[in-house]
């Protein structure tokens, strides 16, 4: 470089995960580390086009943020709740956000003029922790989002597998209890109606009948059954028995070096980890066993896997027009 050139500037990422209460914001450096973050309202009451329009608004404050700040925003990802056609750019459905065929990265491209990727909340939270974090180094990843639903991501050499039609690692909805509950879509006995944090809350509630405190929620119930209160481990032991269902159905078909937990029952930690660890052992037979492990990145996952998304799309692109 001659002297008096301008020295190029250093490159981001913009990334977004949308929720359907509140969004989490970064720019990201390549090397994954994010260098802002912030967080801002989704208000998904005001209806999918307010939503979309917000997304857009928060993208290009950001990237305007960072061209101010010296950055040189490269690319822009977006993660969405619900069945997202990765390929298309396309959300296809989210109940938390009200989404139904909404073009999401044509009207980025349109609005900001970055490179733009959309993935589904939990595999780009899967890309994060597979290439990041808790599964970093291993070839072969499940990741598990257990909150009030339950979601996985099967990620393989640092790809999340996507689907033929969008909806791969829908592991909540396997069937584990025939005559269990009735999920949310329809059908009785998914995981996700016996295993997820909403149903713990909710069959700790059906057995204790009223509770002066109100409801009661899967982190109190996961502290009371670790204080030897019996109803709350027995809710707990049930909760647990079905997810190693779960884990070892998904250990049959893909053959993990490691399973790794997130979402918010997973802060339970040891309290979820070593029963759970136990009872998926139970489960196996000829199958090797996964290691078990917590998620390592928290709440930044969705957005480092946004941006790790939107650098792989960029790159591919990149290599096609070389060819």
């Amino acid at each position: 470089m001659r002297d008096g050139d301008a020295v190029p500037a250093d490159p981001v990422v913009v990334a977004l995960d949308v929720g359907g209460t509140g969004m989490k914001c970064a720019l990201v450096r390549p090397d994954g580390v994010a260098v802002r973050t912030e967080r801002h309202p989704t208000n998904a009451a005001r209806g999918p086009a307010a939503v979309v329009g917000t997304i857009l608004d928060v993208a290009e404050g950001l990237a305007d943020k960072a061209r101010a700040d010296g950055l040189a925003p490269v690319a822009l990802g977006i993660a969405v709740p619900g069945v997202v056609d990765e390929s298309r750019g396309v959300a296809v459905w989210s109940a938390n956000v009200g989404f139904r065929d909404v073009p999401l990265r044509d009207l980025a491209v349109a609005r900001l003029g970055l490179p733009t990727a959309l993935g589904h909340d939990v595999r780009v939270g899967g890309l994060a922790e597979a290439r990041l974090g808790a599964g970093r180094g291993t070839g072969h990843v499940l990741f598990v989002a257990i909150g009030t639903g339950i979601a996985a991501a099967h990620v393989v050499d640092g790809t999340a597998a996507v689907g033929a039609h969008g909806a791969a690692g829908e592991i909540g909805h396997i069937l584990v209890r025939p005559d269990g509950p009735r999920c949310g879509c329809g059908r009785p006995g998914c995981l996700e109606a016996v295993a997820s944090a909403a149903a713990i809350g909710r069959r700790y509630a059906e057995l204790a009948g009223e509770t002066p405190d109100g409801p009661v929620t899967a982190a109190e119930v996961a502290e009371r059954a670790a204080t030897g209160e019996p109803l709350a481990g027995r809710v707990w032991q049930e909760a647990v028995e079905a997810l190693a269902d779960g884990l070892a159905s998904g250990q049959a078909l893909f053959d993990v070096a490691t399973i790794v937990l997130g979402g918010g029952l997973a802060q339970a930690g040891d309290g979820l980890l070593v029963p759970l660890r136990a009872a998926l052992h139970e489960r196996m037979t000829f199958h090797r066993e996964p290691r078990l492990v917590a998620a390592a990145l928290g709440d930044e996952a969705g957005c480092l896997g946004a941006a790790l998304l939107a650098l792989d799309a960029a790159r591919v692109r990149d290599h096609q027009e070389k060819r």
